[in-house]
């Protein structure tokens, strides 16, 4: 039997005692993460912001097995932030979607939550009304014309089924009772609420595709409200990507249960509680990167070193070569090796150990010389 399937569905109910320990912990890392934040200046702030908006709207993706290009994602976010940071990459149509969901959800938390709204989010990640290969409906509820909503994995012929939805014929009951619980004041401790949206709504499983999705960005508007700054500092999708295996085995364990949902909100505040933690590495790339640039400040450098060395300082992957510096800057070999030799000569890169056929360059680190030698 599903959790929707009993009796007092969706009469939820945990343990306070057992989770006032744990809660009380999270809250008390918000408000420190949130202090600190605040105590930095307005352009640090809106870096870590587009630091960790970027990092929620890839990884909330990756969760579902959708890969989105990093620098797409974080030039739509500047777009729409306001945020200068240079050259901005065009982002596809899928890409605009995830992002407007997220700012939609996290900047205007405070807003109702409707049909409409729910619709709107569904299609705009689903702009060709496709996902992947497979027609889907768009900005509707689902109707199971093809069989029942099941999560399934393993081969065709040997399939494994996770978890069953309500039936389609159910949704627009189900949905209201969710719509009305989610706007109403319940008095819930807003991210113990968090923890019930994100788990009501994803058994609900109401589309057709992007449940998982919705899920986590529902679960980030009363997390918006609990940390009382428009601004995100933490991302709890990428810290359930990095536990994604321990995040699908308690969501299904607590489907296949009764209404005492006291496990999962544990696991969802002690996840929430990691997240915070990790929000210390953002703070320390931000950081490292603002102290780079007030180094340089006296430097004159093309818009093209400024484009490469900050995707260096957001997190490069790989070795950066000229080939890979003329395909980032969009210039010829000549162009990017004079680029590199300038910033070479200046102790601003430095040439990585030789190893395999293409040399490749580091930034410099603050105990390294300065570098004289030059492409070749």
């Amino acid at each position: 039997m599903y959790i929707h399937e009993q009796s007092d569905w969706p009469a939820f109910r945990w343990d306070g005692e057992a989770l006032a320990g744990v809660l009380g912990e999270v809250r008390h890392r918000q408000g420190r993460l949130i202090g600190r934040m605040e105590a930095l200046g307005f352009r640090l702030r809106e870096e870590a912001t587009l630091a960790t908006l970027t990092e929620d709207v890839v990884k909330t993706s990756e969760i579902e097995g959708a890969i989105l290009d990093r620098e797409q994602v974080r030039s739509s976010l500047a777009r729409r932030l306001g945020i200068e940071v240079g050259t901005l990459t065009p982002a596809d149509r899928d890409v605009e979607g995830v992002v407007e969901m997220m700012l939609d959800a996290v900047q205007f938390a405070d807003r109702p939550l409707t049909r409409d709204r729910l619709f709107g989010w569904h299609a705009a990640m689903f702009p060709t009304g496709r996902s992947g290969l497979h027609t889907i409906r768009v900005g509707a509820w689902r109707d199971d014309a093809s069989g029942p909503m099941q999560v399934v994995s393993g081969p065709i012929g040997r399939e494994r089924v996770h978890y069953e939805a309500p039936s389609a014929d159910r949704l627009e009951v189900e949905t209201s009772r969710f719509l009305d619980w989610f706007n109403g004041r319940s008095g819930v401790d807003l991210v113990l609420k968090a923890a019930l949206a994100h788990l009501w709504f994803v058994t609900i499983h109401p589309f057709d595709d992007g449940n998982g999705r919705i899920a986590r960005a529902l679960a980030d508007m009363p997390l918006a409200r609990s940390d009382g700054c428009p601004q995100r500092f933490y991302s709890m999708s990428a810290q359930i990507r990095l536990e994604r295996d321990a995040y699908y085995r308690i969501l299904e364990r607590t489907q296949k249960g009764g209404l005492d949902v006291t496990p999962w909100v544990a696991w969802f505040l002690a996840c929430l509680g990691r997240a915070i933690e990790a929000s210390e590495t953002i703070l320390a790339k931000v950081l490292a990167k603002a102290r780079f640039w007030e180094a340089l400040a006296g430097e004159s450098l093309n818009d093209r070193q400024r484009k490469v060395l900050n995707r260096l300082l957001d997190g490069f992957e790989g070795k950066l070569t000229s080939s890979k510096w003329a395909s980032l800057a969009k210039c010829s070999q000549d162009t990017a090796n004079r680029d590199i030799n300038d910033l070479v000569r200046g102790g601003v890169l430095v040439k990585d150990p030789a190893g395999g056929r293409s040399t490749s360059y580091s930034l410099r680190g603050p105990d390294e010389a300065n570098g004289e030698e030059s492409v070749r």
